[in-house]
């Protein structure tokens, strides 16, 4: 008799601890589109890599006439001409490439410039979210556009309107 009052108390215990957990979803593609400061850095981040993308390719095509213009002289070209426009197109080449890697390499102006432009934003959200999850007492807030395991949550649980709210964009 003992042993089936104690296991009914611990099921009891365990239920009530499990209702005790509260949850949460944002959605971040959805709070990220409705800040206009996020928008606009966006839009600079566009505008800034395309521009550094076509320095990059314009170099790229210099080498590749460079080649070419080679490739149609060298007939009349001594070997050591030959071998003088070699290394300059190889020079040339090496140039684009340092140049493509110092703007989009892994620590390269464009992180950089993402991280000034965006980290404030994303700070911003997330002292938005914690505020949320203080406030109403939830333990975890996932953000169900970054995960692919969620198949379906029901809209109740989606506090990305609250959070928008705190942030000052509120609907």
């Amino acid at each position: 008799m003992k042993r089936i009052v104690l296991i009914f108390a611990a099921a009891a215990l365990a239920t009530l601890g499990a209702r005790a957990q509260k949850f949460a979803l944002i959605d971040m593609e959805y709070i990220l589109k409705n800040i206009p400061a996020y928008e606009m850095a966006s839009e600079q981040l566009n505008q800034v890599s395309q521009r550094w993308q076509r320095e990059v390719d314009d170099l790229k095509k210099e080498a590749d006439t460079m080649y070419k213009n080679y490739q149609a002289d060298m007939v009349f070209l001594t070997d050591e001409q030959k071998k003088k426009k070699e290394e300059e197109i190889v020079a040339k080449e090496k140039e684009a490439s340092q140049l493509q890697y110092k703007y989009f390499g892994p620590q390269g102006e464009l992180f950089k410039k993402r991280q000034s432009l965006v980290k404030p934003i994303q700070d911003d959200i997330y002292n938005a979210v914690k505020k949320v999850s203080e406030e109403k007492g939830y333990q975890v807030i996932f953000d169900r556009a970054g995960s692919q395991s969620i198949i379906f949550a029901s809209p109740r649980i989606d506090v990305s309107n609250e959070v928008l709210e705190k942030l000052g964009y509120g609907k």
